[in-house]
């Protein structure tokens, strides 16, 4: 069981603690993607220097390589990765709609053709939590079935109501521990009746924190807010709520508006790596020859790493030439960037000046 306590409320947002066995999360809060047991491009010094308090791994990809068992063999995923704070794993469900192509799925589980070697992998609720209790999870989600929007509504419910018959599984597989949790998801695509029903039955199963899932998906910014707004209201006030996937910084400050307490996404690690910049106000593209001679940090309202010790003439030069510093110096800084825009969100709240805050 996890203990969260909410410490202010402006509006529907909320500042809180998150204790766990690893750990105290501050929320608001953004988890760095590590989903094969590393943020890419960085150590975890570095995620830790940035004020990250909790990362994200993933069940299916670390089922594949190098194996659960291998990594609870070797003392479990916080040693293995060298991570001594929270970690939060998804249960695959996002993988059975990503990787369709490879995935058949019916009322049992979902059977992965590996993308890797070919080999067959079932994944059923009871496997998804056997894997994240062998990883040593903080956080453990059910397995769950996420739909690609736009779909049929006959989809919606059939992809829910599974959810729901795992969701009861997966809590009847997962071992109980001090301070550790399980979330349940709620799903049901942008369909308001639909994510009523998933919501109240997960609470009527009883989580430690509840997910809203399936967002970020192919829907609308408008649709995502309306459908968190349809969704929470259903949600306990006295756990956390997670938006799965989510995502680009007006979409973290409208969700935490509306009452959601922990975000994770690959945005910033995969920008960074790909030549863009967060920065207050917007973005840089780090290739572009404007910033040649430019011998401004990135933000000059940023204290990371890359901002106090380069330029953006350095940084275009290195991105250019596909250097590999290049893709770590930027992931640091959007890591940082999300981690200031969280704290600024958090002062926020305790000021009860979040309404005037639509931009960072």
């Amino acid at each position: 069981m996890l203990n969260f306590q909410i410490l202010h409320n402006n509006g529907n947002a909320r500042v809180g603690i998150l204790q766990t066995a690893h750990g105290l999360i501050n929320t608001p809060s953004f988890m760095p993607v590590g989903t094969s047991a590393t943020v890419k491009a960085v150590i975890p010094e570095m995620v830790r220097e940035v004020g990250a308090e909790i990362i994200l791994s993933n069940t299916y990809h670390l089922m594949l390589r190098p194996t659960a068992e291998r990594i609870n063999a070797l003392g479990g995923l916080h040693k293995f990765m060298n991570w001594n704070g929270p970690i939060l794993t998804d249960s695959g469900g996002f993988q059975i709609m990503s990787l369709s192509s490879l995935c058949k799925i019916d009322d049992k589980g979902a059977t992965f053709t590996s993308h890797i070697d070919g080999r067959k992998y079932n994944l059923t609720p009871e496997r998804s939590i056997e894997i994240q209790y062998l990883l040593g999870s903080t956080i453990t989600m059910v397995l769950d079935e996420c739909s690609a929007l736009p779909t049929t509504y006959n989809n919606l419910e059939t992809a829910m109501l599974r959810s729901l018959s795992w969701a009861e599984r997966s809590k009847k597989a997962y071992v109980e521990r001090d301070n550790y949790g399980l979330f349940g998801i709620v799903q049901g695509g942008i369909d308001e009746k639909l994510r009523k029903i998933s919501a109240l039955r997960l609470v009527e199963i009883n989580f430690d924190g509840y997910a809203i899932g399936g967002l970020a998906v192919g829907e609308s910014q408008r649709e995502m807010f309306d459908t968190i707004d349809a969704t929470i209201q259903h949600l306990p006030h006295d756990r956390p709520r997670y938006l799965m996937g989510v995502g680009k910084p007006t979409d973290i400050i409208g969700a935490v508006k509306r009452g959601i307490d922990m975000f994770d996404c690959v945005i910033p690690t995969r920008s960074g790596r790909n030549g863009q910049a967060f920065v207050r106000g917007g973005t840089l593209n780090m290739r572009n020859a404007k910033y040649t001679d430019d011998h401004l940090p990135l933000d000059q309202k940023c204290a990371c790493y890359t901002c106090r010790n380069y330029s953006r003439a350095y940084l275009n030069h290195v991105v250019r030439m596909r250097e590999i510093i290049g893709a770590i110096l930027l992931t640091i800084h959007n890591l940082q960037y999300y981690q200031d825009l969280m704290d600024a969100l958090r002062n926020a709240i305790l000021n009860n000046e979040l309404e005037h805050f639509t931009q960072f």
